[in-house]
């Protein structure tokens, strides 16, 4: 307990609501002062929303929570080369609740933290700093309990069939062939390579700030040698975009959905992250153990790596079909 709740659980009437607004003028103190010592973008802005919020009599663990939720959307959002507010785009959103989806955030700290963001972002609004447009339709959060949605075989050979951009091509194979998440493989850069080894050097994950290894298949590989062939060999990221120094996330999807109506492929409910799970969930397949799969995908629970598991139909098919065969053979003799 500290000294000034202290103090006004002894004091009464209008001692108590001054000793009150002093104590959480300090934790609002403590609160700017701790963000000011964060490397986010914009602080002046976040620090008067703070303020605001205290204004309108916001209780202290109401603005922790919303500087928490605005910390992680703008650590993410620097991450997709933006800096500035009045870039945000309805992508950035949605690819911000992926984010923290595909991170292993609960379904319920996930809703809490886009609560408070959009608090935030309404306020941007009225303040004439985003248009109002963004926040028009609402932000739909996946259940924990839904399968991640991978993309059977054929429609992978269709979607590969239609990139010939050598770039493009390289950078949905290597997604594709080492689950890596995007955010990952657009902040590489060139010297995370390691051809010779056939290895890519995460050096620290989005999730566990733990580092991890991934590999290359041929076919990554080949598009990738292709791609290095071509590149500006002045840019330091791997993948970069027009005018930028490297690929921002609302390209890579944009790119990602031109190729899906391409290859005929709009509606089967696809995202950049089904590579992600086509990648897991083709490993399980093929007989990878779940231990294995845990340190590619860069997991720090296993329970988030077993939900793959559920995702290998053609496993249980064979498994199956091969009982079946003996049972129906009189390989099993029990009594009924």
């Amino acid at each position: 307990m500290t000294r000034t709740t202290s103090a006004i659980e002894q004091a009464s009437g209008s001692e108590v609501e001054r000793l009150r607004d002093q104590h959480e003028s300090i934790i609002l103190n403590q609160i700017l002062q701790r963000l000011s010592k964060k490397d986010v973008p914009e602080q002046e802005r976040v620090q008067y929303y703070m303020r605001h919020k205290w204004r309108l009599n916001h209780k202290p663990n109401s603005l922790r929570n919303s500087l928490k939720a605005i910390e992680l959307f703008l650590t993410f959002y620097t991450s997709l080369g933006k800096c500035r507010l009045e870039e945000i785009v309805r992508d950035d959103l949605e690819a911000f609740v992926e984010n923290e989806q595909d991170r292993g955030t609960k379904i319920t700290s996930a809703r809490t933290r886009l609560m408070y963001l959009l608090g935030f972002l309404r306020f941007l609004i009225e303040e004439d700093v985003i248009a109002e447009t963004l926040l028009r339709r609402k932000i739909r959060l996946k259940l924990p309990d839904l399968l991640p949605r991978a993309m059977n075989p054929g429609d992978v050979q269709k979607l590969l069939s239609v990139i010939g951009h050598i770039r493009d091509r390289a950078l949905i194979l290597v997604l594709l062939r080492t689950g890596m998440r995007i955010g990952e493989l657009l902040a590489l850069k060139v010297n995370d390579l390691d051809i010779r080894e056939r290895k890519i050097h995460l050096f620290e994950g989005e999730k566990n700030s733990l580092g991890r290894v991934v590999y290359l298949s041929d076919d990554a590989l080949f598009a990738l040698r292709r791609w290095l062939s071509k590149r500006d060999h002045k840019k330091g990221a791997l993948f970069y975009g027009r005018g930028r120094d490297r690929l921002v996330y609302s390209s890579a999807r944009h790119l990602f959905v031109k190729y899906l109506k391409k290859a005929g492929l709009e509606n089967r409910g696809y995202t950049v992250h089904s590579l992600r799970h086509t990648f897991a969930s083709e490993l399980l397949n093929a007989g990878m153990r779940l231990e294995c799969l845990q340190q590619l995908l860069g997991h720090h629970n296993i329970e988030m790596t077993r939900r793959y598991a559920r995702l290998t139909d053609k496993t249980r098919e064979e498994e199956y079909f091969r009982a079946m065969a003996i049972i129906e053979q009189g390989g099993i003799h029990g009594q009924g």
